[in-house]
């Protein structure tokens, strides 16, 4: 299994590890914190995996070089590949889990799953942003998950919300047909309860069409029966190649693409660059700006890849590069918090976690941190481990992804009520006992 920490970069293609930096620490140092990193550039989903390793892992390097880590004390991080693999992606965090990590990232709605009764016992705040289990979000049965900024069920919500704007308000969905094609896999069938829920309070037909992992460079059976069922809207929930094939099938079968709109794990620059202008007017829900806008990029280029490291500068600012920045801005916003809170000393992960219950990142502070333009404020709380932040839908001008509307609002009168049902029901199966002093 291949690690990487931060002091060595490892070529990927003969795996021989190189310094780059002037120095390197290891987790048992006291003045370091540990921010492990499980990432996939390897295997069918590496066109998704590696930008968005890039850019936590280059963001993690920046801080380093231009502060001397946060607050002063310093990143230790290594990378564990696990190639999109349930059990494997397990295996690194248990890898990882004696090192004392501040956070985890599993990047797997599947592994994510998998380590929700692990973070408890081992006192690991797991943060699945924007994926995951959705009834992680009421923080008083889960308090060691996090999936903020927004959750999956939010997510789908607001793309009903936006489709009853396109329609002229949510009453005027009666009647109409809106289907999901989806990747075979807890992570596919995740929106499915949320959207059949908005179908009976909004009149509207839905339809789910499953892809197995075996059909994703097909799909043509999946887009006869779409077509044949002449639907108003098509939302997708797809990753690695589907995207890209799905996109290319609905133009082959007529299906309009301003009428196709993806999560936002279905509309990085791997999905439509390919492409080009063939995918034009294809979109996707984002919660974060998808290009090279901010601060935060002059500050990468300058102290990392003006050094002669880094990854791929031409990976800076691509949708999930971009991704991968800002989960590690929330990891280590949170380790920020969380040192100064216990003395500006290095912290371990329960104070971590009691920092992101608490963690309010306002239009101020991410000026401050160089993310002005870049994505929106946030605020979670005990209960709410979501944030439910907005959601941004972007299109493809057959070159560029490009925001066509901000700030589109969770369905959070449906939404709140449903996640709090799965989080009973998620929590009992586990034996959790609800917080009753969490609000």
């Amino acid at each position: 299994m291949n690690i990487r920490k931060l002091g060595l970069r490892i070529l990927a293609a003969a795996f021989v590890a190189v310094p780059v930096w002037e120095a390197s620490v290891t987790a048992a140092q006291a003045d370091s914190i540990f921010i492990p990193q499980a990432s996939y550039r390897t295997g069918k989903y590496s066109v998704n995996g590696t930008p968005f390793a890039n850019g936590f892992d280059d963001y993690l390097a920046m801080l380093n070089v231009r502060d001397g880590g946060i607050e002063g004390v310093t990143i230790d991080t290594e990378e564990c590949e696990f190639g999109y693999v349930t059990d494997k992606g397990v295996e690194c965090y248990e890898r990882f889990k004696s090192k004392k990590p501040v956070a985890y990232t599993p990047l797997s709605t599947g592994v994510t799953y998998k380590l929700v009764p692990k973070a408890a016992v081992d006192k690991i705040p797991v943060l699945s942003s924007g994926y995951g289990m959705s009834a992680a979000a009421d923080g008083r049965w889960f308090p060691w998950v996090f999936n903020f900024p927004t959750s999956y069920w939010s997510q789908a919500s607001a793309f009903v919300r936006y489709i009853g704007e396109l329609e002229g308000g949510l009453d005027k969905l009666k009647g109409k047909k809106i289907g999901l094609i989806f990747l075979e896999s807890g992570y596919g069938r995740e929106p499915i309860p949320l959207l059949k829920k908005l179908a009976e309070k909004y009149g509207y037909e839905f339809k789910d069409y499953s892809v197995p992992g075996k059909e994703m460079e097909k799909q043509q059976a999946q887009w006869r029966k779409i077509v044949k069922w002449k639907p108003d809207y098509m939302l997708m929930w797809g990753w690695g190649n589907m995207n890209r094939v799905a996109i290319r099938r609905a133009t082959e079968f007529g299906f309009p693409l301003n009428k196709f709109i993806g999560v936002w794990w279905s509309g990085a620059d791997s999905d439509t660059k390919p492409l080009g202008k063939l995918a034009k007017g294809y979109r996707a829900g984002n919660w974060h700006a998808p290009d090279a806008c901010c601060d935060v990029h002059k500050d990468i280029l300058k102290h990392v890849y003006d050094k002669g490291n880094g990854h791929d500068k031409a990976m800076v600012g691509q949708v999930l590069y971009n991704r991968g920045v800002v989960t590690a801005m929330y990891i280590t916003e949170a380790v920020r918090d969380a040192i100064k809170a216990n003395g500006g000393k290095a912290v371990n992960g329960e104070q971590v976690r009691d920092a992101m219950e608490k963690m309010s990142i306002d239009a101020a502070r991410l000026k401050g941190i160089g993310f002005e333009g870049f994505t929106s404020p946030i605020k979670v709380s005990c209960a709410d481990h979501e944030g439910s932040g907005p959601v941004v839908i972007q299109e493809w001008d057959g070159e560029k992804w490009v925001i066509i509307k901000r700030d589109v609002k969770p369905l959070t009168d449906v939404v709140r009520p449903m996640l709090e049902a799965a989080a009973v029901t998620e929590g009992e199966k586990l034996g959790y006992k609800k917080r009753d002093n969490c609000s």
